[in-house]
Order: structure tokens, then C-alpha cells, then sequence
């Protein structure tokens, strides 16, 4: 069963998400936005993260970095489309960082780049919580 994770954002985030999704222009020109779309959502026990990433080479303009337990994907778009009598390009460095679940362990962190979407998976710590009782001693008067 997959859950839907919703996050917090508040009102600019809904109005962002508006901007990029209902009119068509980014922030920063026609159809380009320095702001990277996600979701996520956790699917039997591992967070998934996608991320909306058109008209990228993963291979050469993608990056993603973990610092903590904060994911960082960062890289820059190049687009040229061009017909008989207009030529028109898009480019643009873009970046956003997105909480990950506490102790995960970067070793075990996938990632793979289909159709325009980027996927990392971040499977669950499979460690049982500790239970360790902690004695009291009585300090020196």
C-alpha cells in the first residue's frame, strides 16, 4: 500500500505549485523554473522521492548530495528546440533540498532517471529500537 506524505508549505508553497502548474510560464522565463517539482510518498516501508527533471541529461547535468539527513539535487537544464524559420533555447541552474528521514544510511540510497522523472528510494532503517535501561547513581555530597 503506497501513503501519500503531504508536507508543509503553507500558502506560498500552494501558490507556487499554481504558478508552475496552471500557467505554463516559470519564474524565470516561458516553461522554465529554477524550482524542481517533487512528491513523496512511502511505499512498503521505503521513502520515495520523484522529482520532475525534463529535458535533462542525468548522466551530465544532475547532481544529488547528501549532507545529514538532507538530499540536495541540483544540476542545470539545456534545451534547444528548433524548426524551419525559429529557433528558441531554455537553460537554467536549479536546486532543492528535501529533509529525508532521520539515520539513513547514504550506502543504501537508489536513484534512476526515466522519462523526465527522477526516482531516489531511501529504504527504512531496519534496525529495532533500542530499550536499555539507565541506572541512577547518587552523586558525592
Amino acid at each position: 500500500m503506497t501513503t501519500v506524505a503531504r508536507r508543509g508549505g503553507g500558502a506560498v508553497a500552494d501558490m507556487l505549485d499554481w504558478l508552475e502548474s496552471s500557467t505554463g510560464f516559470g519564474m524565470r522565463g516561458i516553461g522554465m523554473s529554477p524550482y524542481v517539482r517533487v512528491e513523496d510518498f512511502t511505499e512498503e516501508g521505503t521513502y520515495v522521492l520523484r522529482a520532475e527533471l525534463p529535458g535533462v541529461d542525468p548522466d551530465k547535468d544532475v547532481e544529488l548530495k547528501i549532507e545529514g539527513d538532507m538530499l540536495t539535487i541540483r544540476g542545470e537544464r539545456r534545451e534547444e528546440q528548433k524548426d524551419k524559420n525559429h529557433h528558441e533555447f531554455h537553460y537554467g541552474a536549479f536546486s532543492r533540498s528535501i529533509p529525508l528521514p532521520s539515520g539513513v544510511r547514504p550506502e543504501d540510497i537508489t536513484a534512476t532517471y526515466t522519462d523526465g522523472v527522477l526516482e531516489v528510494r531511501v529504504p527504512a532503517r531496519t534496525e529495532e529500537a533500542v530499550t536499555r535501561t539507565i541506572p541512577v547513581q547518587r552523586g558525592a555530597r
